[in-house]
């Protein structure tokens, strides 16, 4: 081996960013504005305000300022557990013979287990700072949901989840986590909201979606005096605080003259990969550099490679805004034998514009596959992954076996995001060969495309 660059490089606290990159500053192309579906209009602060926070409502239109200053306080509470460690994958070269040089950023090393907590706790603090009394918000598999009870538990803020059906049944230990921080959970969709009421009436039994939980926890947020609603991807303030996870890597990369040809990161809503690729993405946009940037989804929900580009409502219950992305329509619901997150029927808008642009690519994987890499992974590296990062697990290592059978000495990066310990169901159901893999057809997100509301 060679062991001139540490397995684990880490910052110091002093080396750690002070403020986030804004990576639509450096955008030609911006992304096309929210709509307000009452007037056909781009939303204004004023549309957001009974929503989200004050502060964040300026962040998420905000896409001139290229870097935001990050509170102290938010900082404060990073130092708890970043900087967090870029690691060379020594073993992981070494088992795949491979020439290729492979680095991961580990951003599982907080109790809520991912890199969700770098924009709950900004989100908390501007609630906190604004004198409310909590927040709602939707989860998929759980991990932003238990960052949001963590953040809400150490800021004495109310929490309350509406965690996607098939999730809450699944993943009773993730549940079990956010009421220990203090949180409310409900299973989505449920009784106690009129969308949750008119969806199940609808589609009795539904095992629910991402979109179905945003329409409740919206619902619940205005319908609470002091209450606003918190989101823990797509939007580009999340994308915002996320980038502390880029600036993080791209500064630990240039202490030790470290350029990455691939920077691969798992895509749900766009959160992980997009604070992964931001000071990246923003040097391939100023000219000074260049990267190959590849998004990885789940074939059981692939807005990117088989959606569509077009403005849809962020939401099951058609009570959001309605965004420009790429989409499988806001009534679309994954299979339920889906065992990851990655759930969302669409892409940030920041993130769809890049990819129609051709600034990145992007891939569908089955989730066997990402199985079988994600077990080879905590075999050789030692560490459970979430099923979530398995994903970009899966492209990372087919990339290492490509270097291998070419003979490229190419650098690759990937997105670890989190780990796998409540997820140990999903695992106990590949083990068992009880996991199946579902590829919607042609004929199904036709039928949800047909649903796209007339606009743009």
């Amino acid at each position: 081996m060679n062991n001139a660059i540490p397995y684990k490089i880490y910052l110091t606290e002093e080396q750690m960013p002070k403020a986030w990159y804004n990576l639509r500053a450096d955008m030609k192309n911006k992304p096309a504005p929210l709509i307000n579906p009452g007037t056909g209009q781009p939303v204004t602060f004023e549309d957001l305000k009974p929503v989200f926070c004050d502060e964040l409502i300026k962040q998420e239109l905000d896409e001139t300022t290229p870097f935001i200053p990050i509170p102290d306080d938010i900082r404060s509470f990073y130092k708890m557990y970043r900087p967090s460690p870029l690691v060379r994958a020594y073993c992981l070269e070494e088992k795949l013979k491979t020439p290729a040089k492979i680095y991961y950023k580990f951003e599982g090393n907080n109790t809520s287990g991912s890199h969700k907590l770098n924009s709950a706790i900004a989100q908390a603090f501007y609630a906190k700072h604004q004198g409310l009394k909590g927040v709602t918000t939707e989860t998929g598999a759980g991990q932003w949901g238990t960052a949001l009870s963590m953040a809400c538990g150490y800021l004495g803020l109310d929490c309350q989840v509406y965690m996607v059906k098939v999730s809450y049944e699944q993943k009773p230990f993730r549940r079990e986590v956010m009421r220990t921080y203090g949180a409310k959970v409900t299973p989505s969709p449920s009784d106690t909201t009129d969308v949750g009421r008119k969806i199940l009436a609808e589609f009795p039994g539904t095992t629910g979606s991402l979109g179905c939980a945003i329409s409740e926890a919206v619902e619940a947020a205005v319908t609470q005096e002091g209450y606003r609603y918190v989101l823990g991807s797509v939007l580009n303030q999340v994308l915002l605080h996320q980038s502390v996870i880029g600036l993080e890597t791209k500064a630990a990369m240039d202490l030790y003259g470290i350029k990455p040809d691939v920077i691969i990161g798992c895509a749900g809503g766009g959160s992980n990969l997009g604070g992964l690729i931001a000071p990246f993405m923003g040097e391939k946009l100023r000219g000074e550099a260049d990267y190959q940037i590849i998004a990885v989804e789940p074939a059981a929900c692939p807005s990117l490679t088989r959606g569509v580009y077009a403005y849809d409502f962020c939401d099951t219950g058609h009570v959001c805004p309605m965004a420009k992305m790429y989409t499988l329509g806001s009534g679309f619901i994954p299979a339920p034998n889906h065992a990851g997150g990655l759930r969302y029927h669409g892409m940030s808008t920041t993130l769809s514009q890049l990819y129609h642009d051709g600034l990145m690519e992007a891939r569908a994987v089955d989730q066997i596959s990402v199985f079988e890499a994600a077990e080879e992974f905590a075999r050789v590296e030692g560490i459970l992954p979430a099923p979530e990062s398995s994903h970009a697990i899966r492209v990372a290592l087919d990339e290492a076996i490509r270097c291998r059978e070419t003979g490229e000495e190419k650098t690759i990066l990937f997105g670890l995001t989190g780990t796998g310990y409540f997820d140990l169901v999903a695992y106990e159901k590949f083990h068992n060969g009880e996991m199946s893999d579902y590829i919607p057809t042609d004929e199904e997100l036709q039928a949800s495309f047909a649903t796209l509301p007339k606009i743009g």
